[in-house]
């Protein structure tokens, strides 16, 4: 298979999939993640950080309740079991391959979602790896429920490596890289060695996933390169069954797909607001302060308002909707100053009139340090 060039990298989170650790969604096995293992310790001879994300918790579990092995599915309370009994089985899977430490870190959504918590995650992966150690994360699925997860180790992979401030995401599959058309099912079926920018044509060549035990599929993997992209972190899709793949990108070769990085990468706030930050209402605006948003970079203002929906409190995320004649369209998202009842009495006013109306000095709706736009 014909190679890219490799952008130089320094640190890489780099995420496993079931059908690595687990073939056949069984138990862990060393048939693919023996050699994965020799990259890692390949590249921290090189001088090179690694911070692996590790499906196969669910799997571990799996092994040892054998009556559950006849199911295609399972409850959430069993998949929580399964995920509980599994953890330390994955974790002592990948310890026994290395001579340095390894570190379970187990995140949740709020870990993700909520900033203050978001930034003591970083810091922990910052001093383990300040200690040799190899990070090893998955998503806490004994404790998570089904409207606060992030669901998928792809995402979760790409939010590592925003917390790790990485400069390279390696996402391991079962597949060679993406493809123009299916390749199960087109034998001429192409692959795309370079993704310059992700878009909906990209998002189009995604499907679903074939391992009962997966959570993701390419779809999935796309959406985790977006992110990593948008925060200037170069993204590559390659097969982790094959040993040479893996070779190569020690050689600062890749045969797979490298999705390239942003040049002009969003700040780590607001890539956090966009990507992790989930809104509580909707503001709507006129065209004037769309105009204002979009073109000259300025806040929301109260006179702008034209529209509130929603509960959401001062200091909550809202979605800042911009009204195009019957059309509502999504432009930014931000974070208000206003609560939801204190927005809809003063929405449309002049910022002198604010005091006037709710008793305190007024400000802008959301400042543009708080505000992040979001249109294509």
């Amino acid at each position: 298979m014909a190679t890219t060039a490799l952008p130089v990298w320094r640190r890489a989170v780099i995420k496993i999939g079931s059908g690595l650790i687990a073939p056949g969604g069984k138990k862990c096995s060393t048939q693919y993640t023996l050699s994965i293992a020799g990259f890692i310790t390949a590249a921290k001879n090189q001088g090179k950080e690694i911070i692996m994300v590790s499906s196969g918790a669910v799997a571990g579990g799996l092994s040892t309740q054998p009556e559950l092995l006849k199911h295609t599915t399972w409850t959430i309370p069993e998949k929580q079991a399964l995920a509980a009994i599994g953890q330390p089985l994955m974790m002592n899977h990948w310890r026994r391959f290395f001579d340095f430490p390894c570190a379970q870190l187990l995140l949740t959504y709020d870990d993700v979602h909520n900033r203050k918590r978001f930034v003591n995650a970083k810091n922990t992966i910052r001093q383990l790896l300040r200690m040799g150690c190899l990070p090893i994360v998955n998503e806490n699925d004994t404790v998570a429920v089904e409207e606060l997860r992030v669901g998928d180790n792809d995402n979760l992979a790409a939010y590592v490596a925003m917390l790790a401030e990485a400069d390279l995401l390696i996402i391991c599959s079962d597949i060679d890289g993406l493809y123009d058309s299916d390749p199960h099912c087109h034998s001429n079926a192409r692959l795309l060695p370079v993704v310059e920018k992700i878009d909906r044509t990209i998002y189009t060549l995604a499907g679903g996933s074939r391992n009962p035990i997966a959570t993701g599929g390419m779809r999935t993997k796309i959406e985790a390169a977006q992110k990593a992209c948008a925060r200037g972190i170069n993204t590559v899709l390659i097969n982790g069954r094959r040993r040479e793949a893996l070779d190569s990108l020690l050689a600062g070769q890749l045969s797979g797909t490298l999705f390239k990085r942003s040049q002009n990468p969003m700040t780590a706030k607001k890539h956090w607001m966009v990507h992790a930050l989930t809104p509580c209402g909707q503001i709507i605006i006129d065209s004037g302060a769309g105009r204002a948003l979009l073109q000259g970079g300025a806040s929301l203002l109260p006179s702008g308002v034209t529209g509130v929906a929603g509960d959401f409190k001062k200091g909550d995320a809202v979605l800042v909707l911009l009204q195009q004649g019957k059309q509502i369209v999504p432009i930014a998202k931000g974070i208000t100053r206003y609560g939801a009842r204190d927005l809809t009495k003063i929405k449309g006013r002049k910022s002198a009139e604010v005091t006037g109306i709710l008793g305190y000095t007024g400000a802008e709706v959301i400042h543009r340090d708080d505000l992040v736009l979001i249109y294509e």
